[in-house]
Order: structure tokens, then C-alpha cells, then sequence
């Protein structure tokens, strides 16, 4: 689990990276982001949270747990607010591969 977290963070960082016209501010952009994204891990959801500067949002929730009735361990959830995922469907999952993501959260 914690190779796929790491290439999930890797991925949200590389998608970030495309965003915008390469500049010096930019690049202090880049940095900020790399460094300010984290995941806190729960008993049922893992939380992926990025932060830059004195903001911090949260990306999405990685289901953390076999024992869901609706869905698998390591399938991606988007974030409904800080605390919990929308349960409504899997945006894909970091164990099986194949998601699509966007530096700006879930799709």
C-alpha cells in the first residue's frame, strides 16, 4: 500500500508540473507543492492533503480497509469535505493502476 500512496503523490506532482508557463515563480510554485503534499492515514480512509503556504485543501481518499461493504482497499474517493469521501463510486484505485488524475483532486 505504501508504494502505491507513493506513486499516487508522485503522479499528483507530476500532473501539477504541466500546469501553467515555466517561470522562476513558478518553479518556487512546483517546490512549494511537492513539499506541502502528504497523505494522513486512518482506520478506514487514508487522506491526501496538499498544502502551499498557509493553505492546505484535501485531494481525495484512498479507502484503507477490506472490510468495506461498497468498495475495495486502495479505491480512490473524492473528497465530499475535509473529514470524508463522497461514497458514491471509485474514481479507480491505486493497487490495480489504470486512474486518471488531476493535481487538482479527483475526477
Amino acid at each position: 500500500m505504501e508504494a502505491a500512496l507513493n506513486k499516487l503523490l508522485d503522479d499528483i506532482k507530476a500532473d501539477y508540473r504541466t500546469f501553467g508557463k515555466d517561470s522562476e515563480i513558478r518553479r518556487k510554485m512546483i517546490e512549494e507543492f511537492d513539499e506541502g503534499i502528504r497523505y494522513e492515514t486512518g482506520r478506514k480512509y487514508i487522506k491526501i492533503v496538499t498544502a502551499s503556504g498557509s493553505q492546505s485543501s484535501v485531494w481525495g481518499f484512498v479507502v484503507n480497509t477490506d472490510n468495506d461493504k461498497k468498495f475495495r482497499e486502495g479505491d480512490i474517493l473524492k473528497a465530499a469535505g475535509w473529514a470524508a469521501p463522497a461514497r458514491n463510486f471509485s474514481r479507480g484505485n491505486i493497487l490495480d493502476g489504470g486512474y486518471t488524475i488531476r493535481w487538482t483532486g479527483t475526477q
